[in-house]
């Protein structure tokens, strides 16, 4: 899986949201990482992948910093 990712691109600590993760075609957003929503969901619901945080009734977002040792740990540099 190649992960196309650089610092600039995740803010040091806060929360990105799912379309900021997988990209969304719809908006135009790039994915930090190359997978569709379905499969990450999937990897989260298998432990693979980091748990998300629920910010609202209906806001879901992962720490950043999961997500980049996520990246990380993909082999991705980040």
């Amino acid at each position: 899986m190649a992960i196309t990712s650089n610092r600039h691109q995740l803010p040091e600590t806060g929360f990105l949201r799912i379309a900021q993760i997988v990209g969304n075609r719809k908006t135009n957003t790039p994915a930090l990482i190359p997978i569709g929503r379905t499969s990450f969901l999937n990897g989260v619901k298998s432990g693979k992948f980091p748990r998300p945080i629920k910010l609202g009734e209906r806001t879901t977002a992962w720490k950043v910093e999961d997500i980049r040792a996520l990246i990380e740990s993909l082999g991705g540099a980040v």
